[in-house]
């Protein structure tokens, strides 16, 4: 038997040590920084994370991003990425440290008239989040370079201007939290990305804006928003 045609090639992501991380599935947390999930209006829930996901070619480097089509409000929302390099079910959080290759800076873009629309009449977010080149992600350092980043200092800023601020030290779950909730719900698998949450202070770009998100100890994720898709 043949193939009808040729497979996609896997998406590869950078590493600071010369390696290429090929990504397998994007978990994004949502609503994991209080001041955020106050200013889009809904309650502070510190029971259980709450999650979505993305395609894993959705995922690309710094650069130029095109403007999507069917929007208007296309936001940017800063985040911590967690890339998991040893697979596991049912990991218990003081051993979630072992299953994390890396950090990352990174950004969960988001076409928010058309998510606004969804969350309003109870539907997926897919056609706000799951959009091409909505997952730009920085360069990947293994944890032994930086340790387990449970503090540190995030920024965002669009043309300079300083955008997003706030401490790692703020997630709602930590990172060692949402490993263990995950695992439970799926076998986390070497190639996962975990995007961790945005702080307050999300807005929009349009064609032209320069966006750079900011991590202590991490490369900045750098991208300038182009024309339409269309153009």
């Amino acid at each position: 038997m043949t193939l009808l045609f040729d497979p996609q090639a896997p998406i590869l992501a950078a590493t600071s040590d010369g390696h290429q991380f090929p990504v397998r599935r994007v978990f994004c947390i949502g609503r994991n920084y209080a001041d955020h999930a106050r200013e889009m209006g809904v309650e502070v829930d510190r029971e259980a994370p709450f999650y979505f996901t993305k395609w894993a070619e959705t995922v690309v480097p710094s650069g130029p991003i095109a403007y999507p089509a069917m929007t208007s409000n296309y936001h940017y929302e800063a985040e911590l990425v967690v890339a998991i390099g040893k697979g596991g079910r049912d990991i218990p959080a003081d051993r979630a440290a072992e299953h994390i290759y890396g950090y990352a800076t990174g950004l969960d873009m988001t076409r928010r008239d058309l998510q606004l629309e969804a969350r309003d009449k109870g539907r997926p977010w897919d056609a706000g989040k799951n959009v091409e080149q909505s997952s730009p992600l920085g360069t990947i350092h293994p944890i032994g370079e930086t340790g387990e980043m449970s503090a540190g200092a995030i920024r965002l800023t669009v043309n300079g201007e300083v955008k997003q601020q706030a401490d790692l030290a703020d997630l709602i779950h930590p990172v060692p939290e949402l490993i263990a909730f995950l695992s439970r719900a799926y076998r986390l698998e070497p190639g996962d990305l975990l995007y961790t949450g945005t702080p307050a202070g999300v807005g929009p770009v349009v064609p032209g804006n320069e966006i750079i998100v900011s991590i202590d100890g991490l490369t900045d994720t750098k991208v300038v928003i182009t024309g339409s898709v269309h153009d």
